[in-house]
């Protein structure tokens, strides 16, 4: 059975979704964009991420056309820009993300990252819009331990619901103190770039003989056995981008991959956790 995760209250999603990172800025190939993401759903991806930074609104307008007629099959993540993140113009940025998605709801609304507006400004007007029903529940990325505990101490700081970080085989800081601290939460942690952008953010991930000699005797690709290793950690969702149909297909295969224990050890020798705490990566 594939890896199941819950958002507070919603029904169980697979353990990987579909990032949208880079859609919508080339005309060209939205209908490739839009008809992978419609593959995804039919292939039960059905967590579908995206934000208002992605091509200023661009990557929200392919998610709309995507998911057309569809609304109900899919829960649908977007992200405000930190200096949108307080009062009115939070209400504004909200808005104007449901208007080029064409629905009325989210189902989760992300701080994309930390920004000058205090954190309690935030909650405030995340719960103010989870009362409207313009967004479901709320939650963070690219937020640090300190940080999450600090948004523990502010008045409804702990209705957040997730929180969305770079986590992939070669940058494992998250597990010196922010992962092991969410999973003790029962709160979901969300990973950005599971395949390190396909190997552009850490040049030898995709080249690496072990991962290569191990994909090979399973009879799979190393982004399968990327996206597995991320999602063998309890409580961690994978939101991979895919551009193409056979990407989509290629990502939702690797729900059904099962590392043993062996294999998990083979691949984190090849790249060790830091032994101390490290800054959050972030692209």
């Amino acid at each position: 059975m594939a890896q199941q995760i819950l958002f507070s209250d919603s029904q169980p999603l697979p353990a990987i979704g579909q990032g949208t990172w880079y859609m919508g800025e080339n005309a060209a190939q939205q209908t490739d964009e839009v008809n992978a993401l419609r593959a995804g759903i039919d292939l039960g991806l059905t967590l579908i991420d995206t934000a208002e930074m992605y091509a200023n609104g661009g990557a929200e307008k392919v998610v709309g056309e995507a998911i057309s007629g569809r609304r109900d099959e899919v829960f649908l993540v977007s992200k405000v820009y930190p200096w949108n993140a307080g009062e009115q113009s939070a209400i504004t940025a909200c808005e104007n993300s449901l208007k080029r998605l064409k629905t009325d709801y989210l189902d989760l609304y992300l701080l994309h990252w930390r920004g000058d507006i205090p954190l309690e400004e935030t909650v405030s007007v995340m719960q103010h819009l989870v009362a409207q029903g313009k967004i479901r529940r709320w939650g963070v990325s690219n937020l640090d331990y300190s940080d999450m505990q600090e948004l523990w101490n502010v008045a409804g700081g702990r209705e957040c619901a997730t929180n969305q970080v770079l986590y992939h085989l070669a940058s494992r800081g998250i597990e010196y103190d922010l992962l092991p601290w969410s999973q003790q939460q029962r709160m979901p942690v969300m990973a950005y770039c599971p395949l390190a952008q396909a190997g552009r953010l850490r040049s030898g991930l995709m080249n690496h003989p072990v991962l290569n000699q191990l994909a090979n005797q399973k009879g799979t690709t190393v982004a399968q056995l990327l996206l597995a290793w991320v999602i063998h950690h309890d409580g961690v969702i994978a939101i991979p981008k895919a551009g193409t149909v056979a990407h989509v297909k290629e990502n939702a295969a690797a729900l059904e991959i099962e590392l043993s224990q062996e294999e998990i050890e083979l691949m984190e020798k090849a790249f060790p956790a830091p032994g101390r705490k490290t800054p959050l990566d972030m692209v």
